[in-house]
């Protein structure tokens, strides 16, 4: 097939979905689950060509790579979709009008859904369930990086799909060159939303480039702000998790706000992450307070571009305020509206905080890291939308249907 014949092929097989019911969705769901596990050495096989082919150094590696570990959890969370009550078919407003017509608002699938990601295999697996669970068909552009992994993983799916004689055109791995991209991104009439997850670049690019619907999810500029009134045990604990629990992940933190007043217990809030020898950009204040205190190795001046970057690596930036005002100030400059974070002691600078700060998620006394569609109780995600049109924060079943209106009459008609 070329791509346009695949393109319709999966936008047929889109509307074959319709007429499954969500047993016997939930049924393929485990099989694909258990699969997953009962296929683990194929899978690791195939992740091993993609990661000889990557620099360990690179912080894209993590994300990469798969282990017996990371299949368990991808399957658990393929089960804990399953168990979720369908997002279809749900009421979600409705009245009798006057003239007696009855109108309702339902949820229904969007239909086709594009995702274009970069060194991530375990969206291969977590696209596909939720687009299964919500009734959509996938068009899955993985990265080259993955390349390997992404196409065991599909091939695996397509087995469980054939096994229950379903359409395997519900779902679709493009190749990973630029063309597919380029066609994908301009799909008008087959495809219906676009979601890329990956790089701020990427995310800029398909933006810019595509000629269908886009939801942005991905890049994550991570903020914590330690108040004047936050509890210094509390406060170590939450920054290490938040950096140092995976630095590739996009909830992972980038930059720690101190009030001035408590940069005597920088030293201690920073502690911990030696021991994962974090490269801490320590403004000036900051870089005082540290100095002897934290290894000189890993300790280096801040400049203006280590505010705003995504490190995705063992680093982090700290910035010296003198209020909540200024720590705001910086996280509006700064912030991707991914994941903010105030440690404090203080209820009511905490509700300022979740009132003012504009963000996807916002936490009080608990760290970026748990920014995560599972960790929400939402069975998987299918990213993290960072912009305001549709849905925000973790993207799982209900932020991919949409809804129709279904009138009822008895012969009405309009004056």
């Amino acid at each position: 097939m070329n791509l346009h014949e695949t393109f319709a092929a999966v936008q047929n097989a889109s509307r074959k979905l319709l007429a499954l019911s969500d047993k016997e969705i939930n049924h393929i769901l485990l099989a694909i689950a258990d699969a997953a596990i009962q296929h683990t050495a194929f899978i690791l096989d195939e992740n091993r060509k993609d990661l000889e082919r990557m620099n360990p150094a690179d912080p894209k590696y993590d994300r990469l790579k798969l282990t017996e570990a990371r299949l368990r959890d991808i399957a658990a969370d393929i089960r804990n979709v399953a168990s979720l009550p369908s997002p279809l078919g749900r009421i979600l407003k409705q009245n009798i009008l006057p003239n007696g017509l009855k109108i309702k608002r339902v949820s229904v699938p969007f239909g086709v859904i594009g995702i274009i990601y970069e060194a991530r295999p375990n969206v291969s697996f977590d696209v596909f369930s939720l687009c299964l669970k919500s009734g959509n068909a996938c068009i899955l552009k993985g990265g080259s990086d993955a390349d390997y992994s992404n196409r065991a993983i599909v091939s695996i799916i397509h087995g469980v799909l054939e096994h229950f004689n379903i359409d395997t055109h519900i779902v679709e791995l493009l190749p990973a060159d630029r063309e597919a991209t380029a066609e994908l991104l301009h799909a008008n009439g087959y495809v219906d939303l676009i979601i890329p997850r990956g790089s701020s670049g990427l995310i800029n690019f398909v933006r810019r480039n595509a000629t269908i619907p886009v939801i942005e999810t991905g890049a994550g500029v991570c903020h914590a702000f330690f108040d004047h009134y936050g509890d210094a045990t509390m406060g170590a604990a939450i920054i290490n998790n938040a950096k140092t629990r995976r630095v590739s992940v996009c909830n992972a933190l980038d930059c720690l706000i101190i009030d001035l007043g408590r940069l005597a217990d920088l030293p201690g809030l920073c502690q911990p992450l030696h021991q994962n020898n974090v490269v801490i950009y320590a403004d000036r204040p900051a870089y005082m307070a540290l100095q002897g205190k934290y290894p000189a190795g890993l300790l280096q001046p801040a400049t203006e571009e280590c505010y705003g970057k995504e490190f995705l690596d063992y680093k982090m930036a700290v910035k010296t305020v003198t209020s909540m005002q200024e720590a705001m100030a910086h996280i509006r400059k700064y912030s991707s509206k991914h994941s903010e974070c105030i440690i404090t002691e203080d209820h009511a600078r905490g509700e300022l905080f979740c009132r003012e700060v504009d963000a996807a998620c916002v936490y009080v006394n608990a760290p970026t890291s748990f920014t995560d569609g599972a960790q929400f109780g939402l069975g998987a995600e299918i990213g993290i939308s960072t912009q305001k049109l549709h849905a925000r924060g973790p993207m799982a079943l209900e932020e991919i249907t949409t809804y129709k209106w279904i009138i009822e009459g008895n012969g009405q008609t309009r004056d």
